[in-house]
């Protein structure tokens, strides 16, 4: 089973100055030094201080958790070379988008005429997960009902709570620097993947978009790739929590497959009401107070979360994913929180931005070295 909901990711890591702990424009130096090793593995964003990888696609979880162990020591090496270090986190806690220089790139001087500063302030980084479809005609059925779930992943990942040295009082800032692009967010509701394509066909004939990759919504059918993609998440704050964010996404795309195939399906929402959640998730993380309106009640996030954890239990040991899901709910107990909890505490003890900063170095340098003894 594991086989046929196959996982990408692509991680977007901060390269930072070793000392300094300030985001550091050396991506092209880095892509000219790693191209031998990582090729098309490692890709540029729209801001030099951004690094991507990309994974293979991987047969299962466990595939997956090597090829990243591989890639990221690789990244590690190269980016020490130049005297600098990387954070995983969805927005960093000092340095201010102003600074930034854009990366050389057609295409990305091309998102800068047309979106200004929206664009130039995109100094966020987030986790995209794919997972494989058995047929492009099944992605629309499958992302009406996952929407559902996009508040959850984003609570369990929250990871930016800090913007330009500020503490901004929301756990996932990323998330709201993120909307005011346009095609963001919870994407409507389709009737089928046709009309989802027609739109998509509409949008490039009429000069609105030049592909599909041009609509960012939060969860999508991947233009290219028989995938739904999964793009709600901030950076997370370890290599564990994105390993299991992955096996989650993977674990709802199989179950809500199984259902389709047995002619059942979950109740699907419209976005406003999902929207309404994800701004819960953003503003509280795990602590947010989650609204089912389906069953009209509230409930706590942690438990929300927990439901979601039960409704793809059945999946879990086809897939091979269970150890990944149970570090989950050992998160949901985790008195620490998640990576933004972890940061906020940090700041709290010592009441220094840098710090924070300092504290994400050291946690990408022991994920590293974790990783090559596992």
């Amino acid at each position: 089973m594991a086989q046929r909901f196959t996982l990408g990711v692509e991680e977007e890591f901060q390269m930072v100055d070793k000392n300094t702990g300030h985001l550091a424009s050396h991506i092209h130096t880095i892509l000219e030094k790693g191209a031998s090793i990582l090729g098309e593995h490692m890709k540029a964003e729209m801001l030099q201080s951004t690094v991507e990888l990309i994974s293979n696609v991987c047969p299962n979880i466990a595939a997956l958790r090597l090829d990243l162990q591989h890639m990221h020591s690789i990244l590690g090496q190269l980016v020490e070379s130049e005297g600098l270090a990387l954070i995983s986190a969805g927005t960093h806690p000092i340095s201010s988008w102003h600074d930034q220089i854009r990366t050389q790139n057609e295409r990305y001087e091309e998102l800068e005429e047309e979106f200004q500063d929206v664009g130039r302030s995109i100094l966020i980084f987030g986790l995209h997960v794919h997972v494989g479809i058995d047929s492009h005609e099944l992605a629309v059925p499958l992302m009406n009902q996952l929407r559902t779930w996009l508040p959850h992943i984003l609570a369990l990942s929250t990871n930016s709570p800090f913007w330009a040295g500020r503490d901004s009082g929301i756990k996932s800032w990323r998330s709201i620097v993120w909307r005011r692009f346009p095609r963001s967010g919870v994407p409507i509701l389709f009737q089928s993947t046709r009309e989802f394509d027609t739109y998509v066909q509409e949008l490039i004939k009429t000069g609105c978009i030049d592909d599909g990759k041009r609509i960012w919504w939060d969860i999508r059918p991947h233009p290219f790739y028989q995938t739904v993609e999964f793009r709600i998440a901030d950076m997370p704050a370890t290599f564990e929590d994105t390993i299991a964010l992955a096996a989650l996404c993977q674990a709802l795309v199989a179950k809500v497959t199984r259902l389709h195939e047995r002619n059942l399906a979950t109740q699907v929402l419209p976005p406003t009401y999902i929207e309404e959640n994800k701004w819960r998730a953003a503003r509280y993380g795990l602590d947010a107070e989650y609204v089912d309106f389906v069953q009209a009640r509230r409930m706590s996030m942690r438990d929300a979360v927990n439901e979601m954890l039960d409704f793809v239990d059945d999946v879990l040991d086809d897939l091979g994913s269970r150890r990944e899901i149970n570090y989950l709910r050992a998160l949901l107990e985790d008195p620490r929180g998640t990576g933004a909890d972890r940061q906020l505490a940090v700041y709290r003890e010592t009441g220094s931005v840098h710090a924070v900063t300092h504290y994400l170095m050291q946690q990408m340098v022991q994920d590293v070295v974790l990783n090559k003894h596992w």
